[in-house]
């Protein structure tokens, strides 16, 4: 692509956070009117069983596509969500309460919910852990003092089996590089979990930099592994993460969609030329998914090999939040 093509693009990926807090509520509700005439199916008709099968968020309802055939038919559900995910019939839903608000529903295999519950500012990311025991969050908010750029944001945790749940993960004890560490200016986004449902991972930024994290959900602490790592997602087998790479260490300039092998430290860019502002989800040991935005802001999800080879494949348009659901 040619550079003013590339400089146009990363613009659009680094601004798109401010602009969300401007365009969401008008855009959710054109959404919505769209949607009433929309063909779709009963949320009964799409299951979250185990399958060749991708879950999204398509025309702003939870829908599912073919694996084998991401571009075909879609079945879209009557349940209007911002972000999705799901993994072992267990999955998760944030969607609008009013105008202002949002709230997370947890979701049963055919899209009942089971928990639901407010959540501040607006969704940007949602995971389940593969057991789907666990379900975490982020959204943008406002309004904290030390936040320059005008908002901030909140990553919470539930474990659905016992009720715990971690609203914030700001609450919790942090070893930075070696040693205890506090700032008012912590922030924590796009949590993934490992097998355990207890230990997961997420980025950290406090200073002006960002840290991969791993943290501990029963002791309530985490500690930061390496810097430079945004939205991490961990691989099936939990040997490597696909995380966002700011290019040159600058959020401003794009970002990088790679993969850090963790007994190495190693990290291996991707074949995605364009700057990617997503948390990747794997779609099995070798494959990731991603979420692109054309200028207009109207999605696309990509999918690239895990090892650096080949190139981007584009899976399905108007639709973005991918996950695998077998």
């Amino acid at each position: 692509m040619s550079e003013l093509t590339t400089r146009a693009r990363v613009a659009v990926a680094a601004a798109v956070t401010v602009l969300l807090a401007a365009v969401a509520v008008g855009y959710i509700q054109l959404a919505k009117g769209k949607a009433a005439t929309a063909e779709t199916a009963p949320s009964a008709e799409v299951a979250l069983d185990p399958g060749p099968r991708l879950l999204v968020v398509a025309d702003r309802r939870a829908a599912t596509v073919s694996r084998d055939d991401p571009s075909g038919p879609r079945l879209v559900s009557g349940l209007e969500c911002v972000r999705v995910y799901a993994a072992a019939g267990t999955g998760v839903c944030i969607h609008p309460d009013t105008a202002w608000s949002y709230q997370l529903s947890v979701l049963d295999r055919q899209l009942r919910p089971t928990h639901t519950f407010a959540v501040p500012g607006l969704p940007n990311r949602a995971r389940v852990s593969a057991s789907g025991r666990m379900v975490a969050w982020t959204t943008f908010v406002g309004g904290d003092s030390y936040s320059s750029g005008g908002f901030s944001t909140r990553t919470g945790i539930l474990d659905t089996r016992t009720g715990t749940m971690a609203g914030t993960l700001e609450e919790f004890r942090v070893t930075r590089e070696g040693r205890p560490y506090r700032n008012v200016d912590v922030n924590f986004w796009g949590v993934t979990f490992t097998a355990d449902d207890n230990t997961f991972y997420a980025t950290m930024s406090t200073a002006g930099k960002r840290y991969l994290i791993r943290g501990d959900f029963a002791a309530r602490t985490v500690r930061t592994l390496t810097d430079n790592v945004e939205c991490p997602s961990l691989s099936p087998d939990g040997s490597r993460i696909a995380f966002k790479q700011a290019i040159g260490g600058d959020p401003q300039r794009g970002w990088r969609l790679s993969v850090l092998d963790l007994s190495t430290m190693a990290v291996t860019n991707l074949a995605e030329p364009d700057s990617v502002d997503d948390q990747a989800a794997w779609l099995d040991e070798r494959t990731v998914a991603y979420t692109l935005r054309a200028p207009d802001g109207t999605p696309s999800i990509w999918s690239t090999p895990a090892d650096g080879t080949g190139s981007p494949t584009k899976l399905l348009d108007g639709a973005e939040s991918p996950a695998a659901l077998g």
